[in-house]
Protein backbone atom coordinates (compact mmCIF):
# COMPACT_ATOMS: atom_id res chain seq x y z
CA UNK A 1 0.00 0.00 0.00
CA UNK A 2 1.37 3.44 -1.29
CA UNK A 3 1.61 6.54 1.15
CA UNK A 4 -0.57 9.25 0.88
CA UNK A 5 -3.78 7.95 -0.78
CA UNK A 6 -6.71 7.05 -0.05
CA UNK A 7 -8.00 3.65 -0.92
CA UNK A 8 -11.00 2.03 -2.02
CA UNK A 9 -12.81 -1.25 -1.93
CA UNK A 10 -15.66 -2.75 -2.62
CA UNK A 11 -17.39 -6.11 -1.24
CA UNK A 12 -20.82 -6.46 -2.61
CA UNK A 13 -22.84 -3.45 -1.54
CA UNK A 14 -20.36 -1.93 1.11
CA UNK A 15 -17.56 0.44 0.17
CA UNK A 16 -14.64 0.90 2.16
CA UNK A 17 -12.21 3.96 1.64
CA UNK A 18 -9.21 3.71 3.21
CA UNK A 19 -6.78 6.53 4.44
CA UNK A 20 -3.49 5.41 4.14
CA UNK A 21 -0.86 7.00 5.20
CA UNK A 22 0.60 5.08 7.98
CA UNK A 23 4.16 6.99 8.06
CA UNK A 24 2.21 9.79 9.88
CA UNK A 25 -0.85 8.16 11.36
CA UNK A 26 -2.61 8.33 8.52
CA UNK A 27 -2.12 12.32 8.07
CA UNK A 28 -4.70 13.78 5.43
CA UNK A 29 -2.03 15.52 2.57
CA UNK A 30 -3.82 18.15 0.20
CA UNK A 31 -4.07 15.65 -2.46
CA UNK A 32 -6.12 13.15 -0.34
CA UNK A 33 -8.48 16.20 0.85
CA UNK A 34 -8.87 17.53 -2.46
CA UNK A 35 -9.10 13.79 -3.90
CA UNK A 36 -11.84 12.82 -1.72
CA UNK A 37 -14.86 14.62 -3.17
CA UNK A 38 -14.02 12.87 -6.83
CA UNK A 39 -14.18 9.66 -5.27
CA UNK A 40 -17.43 9.73 -3.52
CA UNK A 41 -19.46 11.03 -6.55
CA UNK A 42 -19.18 7.82 -8.54
CA UNK A 43 -19.64 5.80 -5.03
CA UNK A 44 -22.80 7.93 -4.78
CA UNK A 45 -23.96 7.27 -8.12
CA UNK A 46 -23.19 3.25 -8.25
CA UNK A 47 -26.39 1.42 -7.77
CA UNK A 48 -24.68 -1.39 -6.48
CA UNK A 49 -23.17 0.44 -3.34
CA UNK A 50 -25.28 1.09 -0.38
CA UNK A 51 -23.38 1.69 2.52
CA UNK A 52 -19.61 3.44 2.96
CA UNK A 53 -17.27 2.59 5.82
CA UNK A 54 -14.51 5.28 6.54
CA UNK A 55 -11.65 3.66 7.94
CA UNK A 56 -7.55 4.17 8.66
CA UNK A 57 -4.32 1.87 7.65
CA UNK A 58 -2.47 0.45 9.85
CA UNK A 59 -4.31 0.62 13.06
CA UNK A 60 -4.59 4.30 13.28
CA UNK A 61 -7.77 6.41 12.00
CA UNK A 62 -6.45 9.25 10.84
CA UNK A 63 -3.87 11.79 12.82
CA UNK A 64 -5.96 14.83 11.23
CA UNK A 65 -4.24 17.27 8.45
CA UNK A 66 -0.71 16.46 7.38
CA UNK A 67 0.85 19.81 9.36
CA UNK A 68 3.72 19.68 7.33
CA UNK A 69 1.64 21.07 4.44
CA UNK A 70 -0.60 23.54 5.78
CA UNK A 71 1.78 26.80 5.53
CA UNK A 72 1.83 25.79 2.07
CA UNK A 73 -1.99 25.45 1.76
CA UNK A 74 -2.97 28.93 3.57
CA UNK A 75 -0.31 30.90 0.98
CA UNK A 76 -2.40 28.93 -1.78
CA UNK A 77 -5.81 30.07 -0.96
CA UNK A 78 -6.60 26.60 -0.19
CA UNK A 79 -7.21 26.00 2.97
CA UNK A 80 -10.94 25.40 2.69
CA UNK A 81 -10.09 22.07 0.82
CA UNK A 82 -10.48 20.34 3.97
CA UNK A 83 -14.11 21.58 4.35
CA UNK A 84 -15.07 20.63 1.09
CA UNK A 85 -13.94 17.22 1.70
CA UNK A 86 -15.98 16.90 5.03
CA UNK A 87 -18.97 18.72 3.56
CA UNK A 88 -19.02 15.89 0.35
CA UNK A 89 -18.88 13.30 2.94
CA UNK A 90 -21.59 14.80 5.00
CA UNK A 91 -23.95 15.11 1.77
CA UNK A 92 -23.28 11.49 0.54
CA UNK A 93 -26.70 10.42 0.02
CA UNK A 94 -26.22 6.72 1.05
CA UNK A 95 -25.43 5.39 5.24
CA UNK A 96 -21.93 5.93 6.25
CA UNK A 97 -19.95 4.59 8.72
CA UNK A 98 -16.59 6.06 10.38
CA UNK A 99 -14.41 2.96 11.58
CA UNK A 100 -12.36 4.10 14.36
CA UNK A 101 -9.06 2.74 15.94
CA UNK A 102 -5.49 4.47 17.20
CA UNK A 103 -6.25 8.02 17.00
CA UNK A 104 -8.66 10.17 15.02
CA UNK A 105 -7.77 13.44 15.74
CA UNK A 106 -8.26 17.07 14.10
CA UNK A 107 -9.15 16.51 10.55
CA UNK A 108 -9.67 12.92 10.86
CA UNK A 109 -12.08 13.65 13.96
CA UNK A 110 -13.84 16.18 11.53
CA UNK A 111 -14.22 13.60 8.67
CA UNK A 112 -15.75 11.24 11.55
CA UNK A 113 -17.95 13.32 12.53
CA UNK A 114 -19.45 14.10 8.65
CA UNK A 115 -20.16 10.26 8.39
CA UNK A 116 -23.84 9.28 10.08
CA UNK A 117 -22.01 6.35 12.25
CA UNK A 118 -18.60 6.10 14.53
CA UNK A 119 -17.90 2.73 15.69
CA UNK A 120 -14.84 2.88 17.73
CA UNK A 121 -12.22 0.54 19.21
CA UNK A 122 -12.09 0.78 22.91
CA UNK A 123 -8.64 1.61 22.67
CA UNK A 124 -8.72 4.81 20.22
CA UNK A 125 -8.25 8.53 21.19
CA UNK A 126 -10.04 11.58 20.07
CA UNK A 127 -9.54 15.24 20.00
CA UNK A 128 -9.57 19.05 18.32
CA UNK A 129 -6.04 20.25 18.99
CA UNK A 130 -6.27 23.74 17.12
CA UNK A 131 -5.86 25.63 20.18
CA UNK A 132 -2.61 24.05 20.49
CA UNK A 133 -2.03 25.30 16.74
CA UNK A 134 -3.48 28.64 16.65
CA UNK A 135 -5.36 27.28 14.13
CA UNK A 136 -9.06 28.77 13.88
CA UNK A 137 -11.55 26.08 13.20
CA UNK A 138 -14.03 26.20 10.67
CA UNK A 139 -17.43 27.71 11.31
CA UNK A 140 -19.39 24.70 9.69
CA UNK A 141 -17.25 22.42 11.17
CA UNK A 142 -17.22 23.63 14.83
CA UNK A 143 -21.45 23.72 14.14
CA UNK A 144 -21.35 19.94 13.23
CA UNK A 145 -19.59 18.74 16.03
CA UNK A 146 -21.42 21.03 18.44
CA UNK A 147 -24.63 19.73 17.29
CA UNK A 148 -23.37 16.03 17.39
CA UNK A 149 -22.18 16.32 21.15
CA UNK A 150 -23.47 19.62 22.33
CA UNK A 151 -22.19 23.45 22.87
CA UNK A 152 -20.48 22.15 26.43
CA UNK A 153 -18.41 19.45 24.98
CA UNK A 154 -17.54 20.77 21.83
CA UNK A 155 -15.88 23.60 23.70
CA UNK A 156 -14.10 21.16 26.15
CA UNK A 157 -12.85 19.73 22.95
CA UNK A 158 -12.08 22.97 21.83
CA UNK A 159 -10.86 25.38 24.08
CA UNK A 160 -8.13 22.47 26.13
CA UNK A 161 -7.31 20.69 22.87
CA UNK A 162 -6.72 17.88 25.15
CA UNK A 163 -7.22 13.93 23.96
CA UNK A 164 -10.14 11.64 25.30
CA UNK A 165 -10.42 8.32 25.50
CA UNK A 166 -12.88 6.03 23.98
CA UNK A 167 -15.41 5.58 27.17
CA UNK A 168 -15.70 9.68 27.08
CA UNK A 169 -16.43 10.11 23.29
CA UNK A 170 -19.00 7.24 24.06
CA UNK A 171 -20.06 9.11 26.80
CA UNK A 172 -19.95 12.43 24.83
CA UNK A 173 -22.00 11.24 22.23
CA UNK A 174 -19.05 11.53 19.83
CA UNK A 175 -19.04 7.66 19.10
CA UNK A 176 -22.44 5.46 18.30
CA UNK A 177 -20.73 2.16 19.95
CA UNK A 178 -17.28 1.15 21.64
CA UNK A 179 -15.79 -2.30 21.16
CA UNK A 180 -12.83 -4.26 21.37
CA UNK A 181 -10.19 -3.23 19.41
CA UNK A 182 -10.02 -7.04 17.89
CA UNK A 183 -13.71 -6.98 16.76
CA UNK A 184 -14.14 -3.49 15.64
CA UNK A 185 -14.02 -4.82 11.63
CA UNK A 186 -16.20 -7.20 12.40
CA UNK A 187 -18.73 -4.83 14.46
CA UNK A 188 -18.70 -2.62 11.60
CA UNK A 189 -18.88 -5.03 8.96
CA UNK A 190 -22.13 -6.44 10.28
CA UNK A 191 -23.98 -3.35 11.40
CA UNK A 192 -23.17 -2.49 7.54
CA UNK A 193 -24.36 -5.55 6.04
CA UNK A 194 -27.60 -5.56 8.08
CA UNK A 195 -28.13 -1.36 6.70
CA UNK A 196 -27.57 -2.59 3.01
CA UNK A 197 -30.49 -5.02 3.62
CA UNK A 198 -32.93 -2.15 4.38
CA UNK A 199 -34.59 0.50 1.85
CA UNK A 200 -32.15 2.72 0.76
CA UNK A 201 -35.20 4.94 0.20
CA UNK A 202 -35.78 5.04 3.69
CA UNK A 203 -32.17 5.67 4.65
CA UNK A 204 -31.81 8.50 2.07
CA UNK A 205 -35.40 10.47 3.35
CA UNK A 206 -33.99 9.93 6.95
CA UNK A 207 -30.53 11.68 6.13
CA UNK A 208 -32.45 14.13 3.94
CA UNK A 209 -34.95 14.94 6.84
CA UNK A 210 -32.79 14.93 9.58
CA UNK A 211 -29.61 17.73 7.18
CA UNK A 212 -32.74 20.03 7.10
CA UNK A 213 -33.72 18.71 3.58
CA UNK A 214 -37.02 17.41 1.99
CA UNK A 215 -36.80 13.95 1.59
CA UNK A 216 -37.80 12.06 -2.00
CA UNK A 217 -40.79 10.52 -2.84
CA UNK A 218 -42.49 7.40 -1.75
CA UNK A 219 -41.68 4.66 -4.45
CA UNK A 220 -44.63 2.74 -4.50
CA UNK A 221 -41.81 -0.55 -5.38
CA UNK A 222 -40.23 0.00 -2.62
CA UNK A 223 -43.21 0.03 -0.62
CA UNK A 224 -45.14 -2.84 -1.60
CA UNK A 225 -41.93 -4.90 -1.36
CA UNK A 226 -41.93 -3.97 2.19
CA UNK A 227 -45.38 -4.83 3.29
CA UNK A 228 -45.54 -8.31 0.85
CA UNK A 229 -42.24 -9.48 2.65
CA UNK A 230 -43.69 -8.39 6.42
CA UNK A 231 -46.78 -10.49 5.38
CA UNK A 232 -45.04 -13.47 4.08
CA UNK A 233 -42.56 -13.42 7.14
CA UNK A 234 -39.07 -13.29 5.13
CA UNK A 235 -36.75 -10.23 4.63
CA UNK A 236 -37.54 -7.59 2.05
CA UNK A 237 -35.64 -7.50 -1.01
CA UNK A 238 -34.91 -3.95 -2.09
CA UNK A 239 -33.36 -3.00 -5.19
CA UNK A 240 -31.56 0.10 -6.12
CA UNK A 241 -32.73 3.43 -6.39
CA UNK A 242 -33.56 5.26 -10.01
Amino acid sequence: MVSGQLVLAKDGPIATLTIANPAKRNAMTAAMWRALPSLLTPLAEDPAVRVLILAGAGGTFCAGADITEAADVARAGDASIAVAAEEALAAFPKPTIARIDGFCVGGGCQLAVACDLRFAADDSRFGVPPAKLGIVYPPSTTRRLSALIGPARAKLLLYTAELIDAASAERFGLVDAVVPAADLAAAVHRTATTIAGRSLLTQRAAKAVLSGAAPPAQDEAELQEGITAFLERREPVFGPLA
